[in-house]
């Protein structure tokens, strides 16, 4: 085999691997777009608690001090009334985001039901995805009503 033909097999091989690292990038990329979009794509509440909430509330739920206070969800009385941790999650509070936007109903619920059933925590009361959504919207409306008309600057010019 000669040195030029050598050569191209070089560049091909080259070609073909800068390829596939771009194709990666690419699909991971695509990944933390979404997820920089405000969508998570984990379904399961122990998924969605491992790759959301634990950073913060720590894998054992017992909650952590540092840049701020993060309480124990583990054996938490608050969490007996389901809506406070669903107006709690969809809202925020503190030093917790709001994730209204980033979860659908279906993964609040889900994420939810694993901690009122996990971390010593034993609520038989099911959170749903339709009692979500019911505080999501009473949410909005209550944002709505708080929130003031525009003013026309023209309207104060006369």
């Amino acid at each position: 085999m000669s040195s030029g033909t050598r050569r191209a097999r070089a560049h091909s091989v080259l070609l073909g691997l800068t390829l596939l690292a771009l194709g990666a990038l690419g699909s991971r990329a695509a990944q933390s777009q979404e997820i920089f979009a405000g969508k998570f794509p984990q379904q399961t509440g122990e998924d969605l608690y491992q790759h959301i909430c634990q950073g913060c509330h720590m894998p054992d739920a017992k909650g952590a001090i540092g840049a701020g206070a993060y309480p124990a969800l583990a054996s938490n009385p608050r969490l007996a009334a389901a809506i406070y941790p669903i107006t709690v999650v969809l809202r925020g509070q503190r030093a917790m985001i709001s994730l209204g936007e980033s979860l659908d109903d279906a993964q609040v619920a889900s994420v939810l039901n694993y901690v009122r059933t996990h971390f010593g925590n034993r609520y038989k009361d099911v959170v749903t995805p339709t009692m979500v959504a019911a505080r999501r919207a009473a949410l909005t409306q209550d944002t709505a009503a708080a929130t003031p008309a525009p003013v026309d600057p023209r309207a104060a010019a006369h």
